[in-house]
């Protein structure tokens, strides 16, 4: 069996297409203003994009989506948390 990383290696461009979708998804949200759907959707395509960025070694971008995953994540248990 192969290694996770290499499972996902192999399906990167369908990841890529996920990520295409749900970002499309997160920006038809943040302009009906469906909250919180904007960071449910916007999370995983984050993490997609860090993986991404994680295999070829592209550094700014793995960052950048590691800050944007940080501010989902407060977002989302801010809203779940009473009174949110």
């Amino acid at each position: 069996m192969l290694p996770l990383a290499d499972r996902l290696a192999a399906r990167e461009q369908q990841l890529k297409w996920l990520a295409l979708g749900l970002g499309l998804a997160s920006t038809i949200a943040i302009v009906q203003n469906w909250h919180p759907w904007p960071m449910v959707l916007g999370l995983p395509f984050c993490v997609i994009w860090i993986y991404c960025a994680w295999l070829h070694g592209e550094r700014q971008l793995k960052w950048l989506n590691i800050l944007f995953s940080a501010l989902y994540l407060y977002g989302i248990v801010r809203w779940m948390l009473p009174g949110g």
